[in-house]
């Protein structure tokens, strides 16, 4: 492991409580404003949606594509921010006689997190008024979170510091640049992307945290733990993926070929691992926390279960 300090920082603790109050946002008031979703654009851009690969999709073809993964991607956020939520506060009970500073910052995010939650629960009937119906989302957020909170703190941070990160890289390359997407789901985007921010900063403090408290044992079987709820979150990919090309299949309005058919299946889940696993694990930030709270080993232990989902 590379040298990295232990000690409790209270000036990052500081800084996200200051950009927490400054940054704070309401929903009807600040994201939806009493707006509805535009139909006639996308809602994922093309860089996220990976639909380049699909030649053989209309340019309506390709706009269903963005607005069905960006269904999931909204109902994605609304179940695992469940198991974010309950992480932090248990991380607060660290806090509870110690430091005031960092206990306000973690209760701020667990907050924030709440309302996230709501606000992906919110839109969720919005978006379905204004597509066919026979859309599902697979999992249960409850039995999701009940598994991954099974594991060492050190492996759920370790996930959700991956999640917060991705999610910043999906907003800043992807969303904010695109001019083409419907107005409301930007938004949406946007204001979760603000509050975001300062999440992925409490993460690096708490999991660096957790991994000063732990023998190098624990870290060896914490390693694997992650390993194993990146297995069970590529399950989810599969069942989801499949489903949203059923249901494209279904609502599109044309016949597919199928070759097509299964170069679909394919590519949705190419795009939903590349969206929920590579893009935050390969994120310079996550790169960096890794060689700071693991040794050579242990990551190339983690780099190979990778590879085989690719």
């Amino acid at each position: 492991m590379e040298n990295y300090p232990h000690q409790l920082n209270i000036d990052q603790y500081a800084k996200c409580i200051e950009v927490s109050k400054r940054v704070r946002w309401d929903i009807d008031q600040d994201v939806l404003r009493g707006r509805t979703f535009d139909f006639s654009q996308k809602f994922l851009p093309d860089g996220i949606a990976r639909t380049d690969g699909f030649t053989f999709l209309t340019d309506g073809d390709k706009r269903l594509v963005s607005q069905i993964q960006g269904r999931t991607y909204a109902n994605m956020f609304g179940f695992v921010e469940r198991f974010i939520t309950a992480k932090v506060l248990e991380c607060t009970r660290d806090h509870w006689l110690g430091n005031q500073v960092a206990l306000e910052a973690l209760v701020r995010f667990s907050d924030e997190e709440l309302k996230h939650q709501i606000l992906f629960r919110r839109i969720e009937p919005m978006i379905a008024a204004g597509m066919p119906a026979g859309y599902v989302f697979l999992p249960d957020p409850d039995a999701v979170a009940e598994a991954v909170l099974k594991n060492s703190t050190w492996a759920v941070m370790a996930l959700i510091l991956e999640i917060e990160l991705f999610t910043q890289e999906h907003y800043k390359q992807s969303i904010e640049p695109d001019d083409n997407l419907s107005e409301l789901f930007k938004d949406i985007f946007l204001f979760h992307w603000k509050e975001e921010t300062t999440h992925a900063m409490l993460d690096e403090l708490e999991w660096e945290r957790e991994n000063a408290k732990i023998s190098e044992d624990e870290r060896h079987r914490a390693v694997d733990e992650l390993i194993g709820i990146v297995v069970a979150v590529d399950g989810i990919l599969q069942d989801q993926s499949a489903a949203d090309v059923d249901y494209f299949l279904k609502v599109s309005g044309r016949p597919f070929t199928e070759d097509e058919s299964r170069q679909l299946k394919t590519g949705f889940l190419q795009a939903y691992r590349w969206q929920y696993i590579f893009s935050g694990v390969e994120h310079p930030r996550y790169q960096k926390m890794l060689a700071a709270v693991t040794n050579e080993a242990q990551r190339q232990r983690l780099t190979e279960a990778l590879a085989t989902l690719r």
